[in-house]
């Protein structure tokens, strides 16, 4: 039996593609192709853009008040159909069904943000600053947007840019990952019945080539982008190449600094949750714990090996899994290189993912591994694995610990556990990352304030969702005014308001 075949969503509706180039799309739980995914070629793209561009200034004139309320509908009929889009999620990620609804939910918060887009784009306005001269400042939609988005958050991560770029009155191209590309397709039918002009929101699935039209092609103003840091990187210096304005978010390594007066207990679970959840595919997930002292180290992986032996790594529609698979047989095969990287490096193997049950399975599924005595040369402390891989490194001091994280490449998230606020606190100003943790492993920022990382983790100037969204997504406009109230004759020199 063929494997149905899956287009793109352009101008309203699901179309064929012209292009015959295919990618496989899988279930991660059995191993088996769901469906053959189009990939865009020069036809495809040109339809996409022009639909976009052919809805922009429209959907740019309408009130903001009058977007919000398909916002609202949007966000009611993703709620009415959660289930729904969770099992695609997990059908072709492998997340579990309860983390893809977690995901949903996240992305919701920033739609849900963006619903209070009439009071975000309000401007500045001062009267009176000369003579019967006022000045006021106004927001403006940019036009056509692109937005390209990664397989571990195939919901989350595009609402987190859907959100402000149509609120602000943009119409968007969402180029989301080939791994996972139903859930996508679902939305923005789900945006069309909530009231969304054709045109507004169209999905284009494809692979670099389509990448590159959506760097390149004049019609686009901007391009939002979260993936590896190499392409992050790529993305950011192409797109401004052509005059762009990109947000680009990176790869991470991300540290959990356990001090020696921590709760132990409180940092095992945090760390289980942090490091494996997701089968560790989390842009944010904690890959590094940087424990003070040995004896903190000794009792802390002591708890950790007993609880990482006993993950229940299972399907999603199983009974109640930690874990699922990871996203495709190759990505497991990389991870698994990592973990005999590490061992032939002379870190202590405590816990072998790859010896876990879950591998005789169908299917992409590998256990969680875990690391002691690992040191900065090594790559499984100096690469992103994306997987379900933690690495103890053992430190004398605080200082030493925030010297590690200050010194690694990338600086997206960071946790400290203590129960020491001087210390926190000090850690917390200190550190050189986007976004910092105290006794919370995971500080993904809420709708109301911005995601993004420092150093390799993030390139550009603005951050994702938050006021950064909002100003990424407009151009400001200032405005002078004077009124006719008799004349003051030519003036040949620069103006000067007084």
């Amino acid at each position: 039996m063929n494997a149905p075949r899956l287009g793109h969503y352009i101008g309203g509706a699901r179309v064929a593609a012209h292009s015959q180039r295919t990618a496989p799309v899988f279930d991660p739980s059995t191993g088996t192709e769901r469906a053959a995914l189009s990939l865009a070629d020069a036809v495809d793209t040109s339809a996409a853009i022009t639909a976009a561009s052919n809805a922009a200034s429209a959907w740019g004139e309408r009130s903001a008040s009058d977007r919000a309320q398909v916002l609202f509908k949007f966000r009611e009929l993703c709620l009415a159909h959660r289930d729904e889009v969770a099992a695609l999620i997990s059908a072709e990620h492998g997340k579990v069904l309860a983390d893809a609804r977690g995901e949903l939910q996240r992305g919701l918060e920033v739609i849900e943000f963006a619903c209070g887009i009439p009071h975000l784009m309000k401007g500045e306005f001062s009267d009176g600053v000369s003579r019967g001269i006022d000045m006021h400042s106004l927001r403006q939609p940019l036009g056509v947007v692109a937005l390209i988005t990664p397989f571990n958050f195939p919901a989350m991560v595009p609402m987190w840019m859907l959100g402000p770029a149509l609120a602000t009155g943009n119409t968007v191209i969402l180029k989301p990952s080939e791994r996972d590309p139903s859930c996508p397709l679902r939305l923005a039918e789900l945006w069309t019945e909530a009231g969304g002009p054709p045109g507004t929101f169209n999905v284009l699935n494809g692979d670099k080539e389509t990448v590159d039209r959506l760097l390149t092609d004049p019609a686009v103003q901007a391009v939002s982008f979260v993936g590896s840091t190499p392409v992050a990187r790529y993305v950011n210096e192409t797109a401004a190449k052509h005059g762009k304005r990109v947000q680009a978010m990176g790869g991470a390594k991300n540290h959990c600094v356990v001090l020696p007066d921590a709760d132990l207990d409180q940092a095992t679970d945090a760390l289980m949750g942090a490091a494996y959840g997701s089968a560790g595919e989390r842009c944010m997930a904690i890959s590094v714990a940087v424990v003070v002292g040995d004896a903190t180290a000794d009792a802390l992986v002591a708890k950790l090996a007993t609880r990482v032996r006993a993950l229940r790594i299972a399907a999603p529609g199983e009974a109640d899994p930690d874990m699922g698979p990871v996203v495709t047989a190759a990505h497991r095969d990389r991870i698994s290189g990592y973990i005999a990287e590490g061992a032939a490096a002379g870190a202590t193997l405590v816990v072998d993912g790859r010896a876990h049950e879950c591998t005789t399975r169908q299917g992409f599924f590998l256990g969680g591994t875990l690391f002691d005595r690992v040191t900065p040369a090594m790559s499984i402390y100096q690469e992103e694995i994306f997987g379900p891989v933690l690495c103890v490194v053992r430190v004398a001091t605080a200082e030493d610990a925030l010297a590690l994280c200050d010194t690694h490449r990338y600086g997206n998230g960071v946790a400290i556990f203590t129960r020491n606020g001087g210390a926190a606190r000090d850690f917390a100003h200190r550190v050189r990352c986007g976004m910092i943790g105290i006794n919370v492993a995971i500080p993904v920022p809420l709708a109301f304030y911005s995601f993004g990382g420092w150093k390799e983790s993030a390139f550009a100037d603005h951050n994702q969702h938050g006021m950064d969204g909002v100003r990424f997504f407009t151009r400001v406009k200032t405005v002078t005014t004077r009124w006719p109230s008799g004349g003051d004759g030519a003036s040949f020199t620069m103006p000067v308001l007084r």
